[in-house]
Order: structure tokens, then sequence, then C-alpha cells
């Protein structure tokens, strides 16, 4: 195995892991959660399932809608309806709930920034997109509506139904939204693996409104 694609596997796990666990740390912050999170644990609230699985399950569902679409999946579109979850729900288990303000705030700014950081890591390492960037990609191909406008229905679909669930929705998701654009744009560059064609450095599709963040 060469250096380069030990290097980008790595970068894969490494950065699906830490998604996971920045993820579990903004439900334990319960200051609001990013979008899809949302749902996961509005869901989760509603099936009495954990919020790790429940991860899981949206995920295999999203990637199913992509066989109509005729995506493909990389291994690192299977590889994060899986990690995902089971780094989340394994978080939780060893994190336990914080109830003073102090302390919440710093777990969600941590969350925050932890996210940036595996957002760099998983787009560097070149591994196909995750499954719900493919459904935002997929639709914006086949109804020609732009990504900007694509994304944005679907982040506020995901939002209000999660929100209507029981999901956490709260400054922790502005902050999140505002944040993690920025974030995931310089930890790209921070983690990019120079491309094997002309020795550039990758740095990740963008779309009108910055980074697609890999869920």
């Amino acid at each position: 195995m060469s250096r380069e694609l030990t290097r980008r596997l790595s970068q894969l796990y490494v950065g699906l892991a830490l998604y996971g666990v920045s993820s579990a740390v903004l439900v334990r912050a319960g200051l609001g959660l990013e979008p899809w999170g949302v749902l996961h644990q509005g869901l989760s609230e509603k099936t009495g399932l954990t919020i790790g699985v429940v991860s899981i399950a949206v995920g295999a569902a999203v990637l199913l809608l992509w066989i109509p679409m005729r995506h493909r999946p990389g291994l690192g579109t299977v590889s994060n309806v899986v990690v995902i979850g089971v780094a989340m729900d394994g978080t939780l288990a060893l994190v336990p709930e914080v109830h003073a303000l102090a302390g919440r705030i710093p777990l969600l700014l941590a969350g925050i920034v932890l996210n940036g950081v595996a957002t760099g890591l998983y787009i560097a390492a070149r591994f196909g997109p995750g499954p719900r960037d493919g459904l935002m990609t997929g639709l914006h191909r086949v109804t020609g509506r732009s990504l900007r406008l694509v994304r944005t229905a679907i982040e506020v679909a995901v939002v209000a139904t999660g929100f209507a669930l029981g999901g956490s929705l709260g400054v922790g998701t502005v902050l999140y939204a505002l944040a993690i654009g920025p974030l995931a744009q310089f930890f790209l560059r921070v983690f990019a693996v120079p491309a094997p064609d002309a020795g550039s450095t990758v740095v990740a599709a963008r779309t009108p409104r910055g980074v697609i963040i890999p869920r």
C-alpha cells in the first residue's frame, strides 16, 4: 500500500470518527444541533433508538435515494453511513450529561471546531461524498435548480421535521451554520492530499453557500 493511500485511508476514518464524536459533543452541549442532527435526535426521541443508530438508518435510507439518480457511492460514502453513527453512540456512552451553562458553552464551541476538523480530514481524503451530499447534488442535477436552493430546501425541511419530532434547535444550530463553512474550508487546506495527476492540492467542491459538508 502506497504512503499516499495509507494517508488518505487514515484521514477518511479518523475524520469520520471525529465527526461522530463532534456530533455527540453537540448533543451533550444541549444548545442546538446541526441540521441533520436535529432530525436524528427527533427520530431518536420518537423511536427509542439511539441517535447513532438513527443516524445510520437515515444515512442508509438517503443512500437508497441515490439509485434513481444514478449516483455511485464511494468507499467514503458507505463508511460515512456506519462510522459516524457508531462513533456518536460510543462517545455518548462515555461523555456524561452536562447541566451547567458554564460547561455547555465550551462543549458547543469544541464540538463545532472539531466538526470542522473532521470535515477537512474526511473530504480531503477524496473517497466520495457523504450520502446527504449526494442527495443534494443529485437533486440539483435532476431538477436543474441551483445548489444553493436545493441545499437550503433540504436543510429547512430536515430542521423543521426534526424540531417537530423533538430535536434540539437553538443558538448552537445558528452558530454551526455560520461557522462550519469557514472552518471546513480552512481545515480542507490544512489536510489536503496532493492530486495524483497534477501534484496540486485538492480543496473541495464548493457551493454558492460554501463548502459541501460530508453528511
